[in-house]
């Protein structure tokens, strides 16, 4: 088993390093890739949805992002303890019809001894916004070390 750095127990350097792999990961949109941060029998709750193991989620992500268009995703650290992190996101994307919205989370994670994540739960609630009310406009692919975070944009 490969360690992905850093590994549990946590502090709050390394916990908000986590954090900003994991946002990186998520905005590559690369459903293969971001599988490889879950341990292979991880165990997910998204919304409503249940999904366990790899192939799962590689599933779950493809079907994701073919219809959250344009996504672009915000992680913050809520809070860490051991080999847990609590955080709190906001993406925002559109459908196939133009219609944007941004998503609003808490998900709960726990780790392994390698630093793969073995357990995810997720809280989202989707707001439809305007086109013209969208915070996130650096181009696909990782957040620029300069934008604003989600508490400097008051989410």
């Amino acid at each position: 088993m490969t360690a992905r750095p850093p590994v549990p127990p946590f502090t709050r350097e390394t916990a908000i390093e986590k954090v900003r792999q994991a946002e990186d990961g998520w905005n590559t949109r690369d459903a293969e890739k971001v599988a490889l941060a879950y341990t292979a029998d991880s165990r997910w709750r998204n919304r409503a949805e249940f999904v366990t193991g790899r192939d799962e989620i590689v599933e779950f992500l493809r079907r994701k992002w073919a219809r959250e268009l344009d996504y672009r995703l915000i992680k913050e650290l809520w809070a860490f303890d051991g080999n847990r992190i609590a955080v709190r996101f906001a993406y925002e994307s559109h459908d196939d019809s133009g219609n944007w919205f941004r998503s609003y989370g808490n998900e709960n994670w726990e780790f392994d001894e390698n630093g793969l994540m073995a357990v995810r739960h997720a809280c989202i609630n989707d707001l439809q916004i305007k086109e013209t009310d969208r915070k996130y406009h650096w181009p696909l692919g990782r957040r620029p070390d300069g934008h604003p975070g989600l508490s400097d944009l008051g989410f």
